[in-house]
């Protein structure tokens, strides 16, 4: 059986709090965009899991697919399986790449074994994972606050647009993105803001990671610049960076980045 885990934008990215468990209170829009993973599972004699695609850094025996199947196992009576990832999704992009897999897995095993888990049983398994997995089980737009693990669905529909993903070869960690950040409450929350037409979301809409990993990495700066400058209605980097993209009314004819800049058009 196989399935296609998404990738993920953030659309806006207020930190607001520091909460007591070491996290942060945000709020921030979700959006899921077509750019996937493939994650293919059969029976076997024995656990195993196999990745081809991006080089995926740590040991295998850490990836967050069999940390899920640990999570069921414990309620569930599961089979040995070969997992096989092959990756595509950037890795430390903040486009959810390892979230999504994680749920997806878990979904995937939901249909396969056919466990009877709800929707909602499904995310409170994930959220044990990483804070924005419980997106990826229904997948839909929505405003995400807490942790990024608390979602309210919005009206919102971008596949009127095209959007540019734009990776440039640096890595922010996520300690680096929230050292840099000042915690603060916004005047005008996102899920108002994010009601706003496409065209008036620039300098209104804000990722605060910005202002910091900007000072620090001039290309990722120079990405979004440069995305502006080519007629992009909005563009912004999505959660801790460094992957910037861009939301235009058609396809930019003309977009051009340095060899080792992987560039999507989605």
């Amino acid at each position: 059986m196989i399935l296609f885990p998404n990738a993920k934008i953030n659309i806006g990215l207020n930190v607001m709090s520091r909460r007591t468990d070491g996290y942060h209170n945000l709020e921030t829009v979700f959006y899921p965009i077509p750019l996937h993973d493939a994650i293919e599972v059969v029976e076997a004699d024995h656990m195993s899991f196999h990745s081809s695609g991006i080089e995926i850094p740590g040991h295998a025996n850490e990836n967050l697919c069999l940390k899920a199947y640990d999570l069921l196992r414990n309620d569930f009576q599961l089979p040995a399986l070969n997992i096989q990832l092959h990756k595509q999704i950037p890795i430390g992009a903040g486009l959810g790449g390892g979230s999504s897999d994680a749920a997806f897995f878990v979904k995937l095993l939901n249909e396969k074994f056919s466990l009877g888990l709800s929707t909602e049983q499904m995310e409170n398994y994930v959220r044990k994972l990483g804070a924005d997995c419980a997106f990826f089980i229904s997948n839909k737009p929505v405003f995400a606050s807490g942790k990024g693990d608390q979602f309210t669905s919005i009206d919102l529909d971008l596949s009127a647009y095209s959007i540019v993903l734009v990776m440039p070869p640096v890595h922010v960690s996520t300690g680096e993105a929230y050292r840099g950040v000042k915690p603060h409450t916004p005047e005008v929350s996102l899920l108002d803001l994010i009601k706003l037409p496409v065209s008036e979301w620039k300098g209104k809409i804000k990722n605060d990671f910005e202002d910091s990993i900007f000072k620090t990495h001039s290309l990722i700066r120079g990405v979004k610049a440069t995305l502006y400058e080519r007629g992009a209605l909005y563009a912004a980097m999505s959660g801790s960076g460094s992957a910037v993209y861009g939301i235009f009314e058609s396809k930019p004819d003309t977009l051009e980045f340095a060899e080792d800049f992987k560039v999507y058009r989605l």
